[in-house]
């Protein structure tokens, strides 16, 4: 339901990248030619428009490419059919690249369909360096997720994520420049936070039962997250990085859910349910159609889901409070200028 590390060796842990005897120099790095897997999602769509608009050209590796003509919208995006999980796909694919882009995660799994944490996170992490390595791609960009941690994680979502990102930056960091994001939850136009409550809200009667409500999150906005994501791309200052993304407030669930519904012009009474109903909850919403809610996701929430660091400002980027985006989209007042932004991006303004 919500998009959310430390047990590296010192030397990549402190956020600097040395450059010991037998480490590629990175120091003079061009970048033109971006490779981008998980380019199709919510976060992964900004990030390509971002990238290309800027004039560079950009891969979008996918199994659809049909599905996701949208972004052809974009001079300088091209869409390839291609089997992620495959090494020597990938190896081929990235040949001629100049950096990649790894921005695939799930929030569930769906084993029946192969889709678990340790298939797409950390065995396509590990999949991911290596093709790099072969294909002698010098820049790896890395999306992790706050609180990502491979020992005290409180889910397996947060563990798999922290196991992904360490053996990313042990594997590669002394033939890859690699820089990684750690998010709090994400929100913008078409985002699966507030517009999924707002869902429920509307389908809700005059209470609406809330798990985990005391929980907090940092909201932080899908263009701070694509803007963070192209300061990096070329400032060796991130590399053997890792970043805290947040936006500039801390709210709890139950206040966002609460905002979520006075956007919408309707009222409901929030009720935040202890531990136990929580946990009951989880338990029967994780057989529900899509998993709106699992007892991973109930786990993810009892950590916190704020910054320790600010990553945005170290990129020099400006966080956005929700006020300035949320009531538009979720009244539905922005679907013009959403498509006019999109046109602007592709120069057809």
């Amino acid at each position: 339901m919500l998009s959310v590390w430390h047990f590296l060796p010192s030397r990549y842990n402190s956020g600097s990248l040395n450059n010991p005897k037998g480490v590629t120099d990175f120091r003079a790095m061009k970048v033109n030619k971006i490779c981008v897997l998980g380019g199709t999602g919510f976060v992964g769509g900004h990030i390509v428009q971002r990238l290309a608009a800027s004039g560079k050209e950009v891969t979008v590796i996918t199994r659809h490419p049909q599905r996701n003509r949208n972004l052809l919208v974009t001079p300088g995006v091209r869409l390839v059919r291609a089997d992620i999980h495959d090494q020597a796909t990938l190896q081929a694919q990235f040949a001629e690249h100049d950096a990649v882009i790894n921005l695939v995660g799930v929030l569930n799994e769906f084993p029946r369909r192969g889709v678990t944490f340790r298939k797409v996170h950390v065995e396509l992490a590990k999949t991911v360096v290596e093709a790099c390595r072969k294909a002698k791609v010098k820049r790896l960009l890395h999306m992790s997720a706050l609180n990502a941690d491979e020992a005290h994680g409180t889910s397996e979502y947060l563990r798999s994520k922290g196991l992904a990102e360490n053996q990313t930056f042990i594997a590669g960091s002394a033939e890859i420049a690699i820089t990684s994001f750690r998010p709090s939850v994400i929100f913008g136009p078409d985002d699966s936070f507030f517009n999924r409550f707002a869902q429920l809200l509307r389908l809700s009667p005059a209470v609406f039962p809330l798990a985990c409500p005391n929980s907090k999150l940092s909201p932080v906005y899908i263009g701070d997250v694509a803007s963070a994501f192209e300061a990096a791309l070329e400032n060796p200052a991130s590399f053997g990085k890792h970043y805290d993304l947040c936006g500039p407030r801390t709210f709890t669930l139950k206040e966002l859910v609460e905002y979520t519904a006075r956007c919408l012009g309707l009222k409901r009474l929030v009720a935040g349910l202890g531990q136990g109903l929580s946990k009951f909850q989880a338990r029967v919403f994780e057989f529900a159609p899509g998993k709106p809610f699992t007892r991973d996701n109930y786990l993810s929430l009892q950590m916190d889901s704020v910054c320790k660091d600010d990553g945005l400002a170290a990129l020099g980027v400006s966080p956005t409070d929700i006020e300035a985006v949320v009531p538009a989209y979720l009244s539905g007042k922005n679907q013009r200028q959403r498509y006019n932004r999109f046109r602007g991006l592709a120069g057809r303004g």
